[in-house]
């Protein structure tokens, strides 16, 4: 089921039309209702500059390594993420300037992912943004980085909306993958799009000649395109799982596989693992003009 409607909100086959079509009336309100409160909702203040990622469809669109490409440009940045996967709940300060003081359950693992990646900044998580980014300013934060936080209306912010290439349907949940109507993208400072704002770049690690794909992320198929010779199964689990060493142990022998190919999110979660690892590292080129574009923000903001 699960891969039936993930299926309908990215590359939508000719038996997805009954379906989209039966839930188009509750697409239109749900649109109409995030666009309302997009307008009605009035905007707090926290008098440090904040940046937000996010997209408009549910699901991944390189928020991840855009948070790290541009976390990366500044000093003294906190990242604040929701968690999503986590296994701990309320605020948890992931890493404070590079030492990481949590493990991944307690984290989730895009949060872990970027604490790891980035030894000069902060990861804070937290269901309430309000708090992690009062902790933040406390910490002597200079700028704040909000990861998927462009439905979070009620927050000033400079907000970056990604969006990514071949999408073709463009109906708002439930009928489609979008947050809210597709058009909301002129709310944004900045839409960077894949393939003219951003590019994806794709790296190996340990590459082996027989390989399980084994990953956790929304809409796996996105990855069939940089997927190198050797891949003889796929395991798709649902987004932000969690994985079983042995039941990952078994496959390998079952299928005469020398190792798994995971992404640097999935990698996270199996650290301590005895088994036979292939990476697939994502990074994005991003032009220096949005950095530039942020810096400006940063700089003007009134101190």
């Amino acid at each position: 089921m699960r891969a039936f409607f993930e299926e309908m909100f990215f590359t939508p086959k000719w038996y997805h039309y009954p379906v989209i079509l039966l839930l188009l009336p509750l697409s239109i309100l749900y649109g109409f209702v995030m666009s309302v409160r997009r307008v009605v909702t009035s905007k707090k203040s926290f008098d440090i500059p904040i940046i937000s990622v996010g997209n408009l469809i549910v699901g991944g669109s390189g928020k991840t390594p855009f948070v790290i490409a541009l976390a990366s440009q500044f000093e003294d940045v906190f990242i604040i993420s929701r968690g999503y996967g986590r296994k701990s709940r309320g605020l948890v300060e992931v890493s404070t300037r590079g030492e990481i003081a949590v493990d991944v359950m307690q984290s989730g693992d895009e949060p872990m992912l970027m604490a790891e990646s980035l030894p000069k900044a902060s990861v804070i998580v937290s269901e309430e943004r309000e708090q992690a980014i009062t902790l933040a300013k406390e910490k002597g934060a200079k700028c704040i980085i909000l990861d998927d936080a462009f439905n979070r209306v009620e927050i000033e912010k400079f907000e970056i909306v990604l969006e990514p290439r071949n999408i073709y349907n463009y109906l708002p949940f439930p009928a489609g993958a979008f947050r809210e109507f597709w058009f909301n993208k002129k709310y944004a400072d900045i839409v960077a799009k894949e393939g003219e704002s951003f590019v994806r770049e794709v790296d190996f690690e340990n590459l082996r000649s027989k390989m399980i794909l084994v990953t956790a992320i929304s809409n796996p198929s996105r990855l069939d395109k940089y997927l190198p010779d050797g891949i003889v199964h796929k395991v798709y689990l649902e987004d932000h799982a969690y994985f079983d060493e042995a039941m990952l142990e078994k496959l390998l022998s079952e299928y005469g596989a020398q190792s798994l190919l995971v992404t640097q999110k999935d990698v996270v979660k199996m650290q301590g693992f005895k088994l036979p690892i292939s990476q697939m590292k994502l990074k994005l080129e991003v032009k220096e003009s949005i950095f530039m574009k942020v810096e400006e923000y940063i700089k003007g903001y009134p101190q």
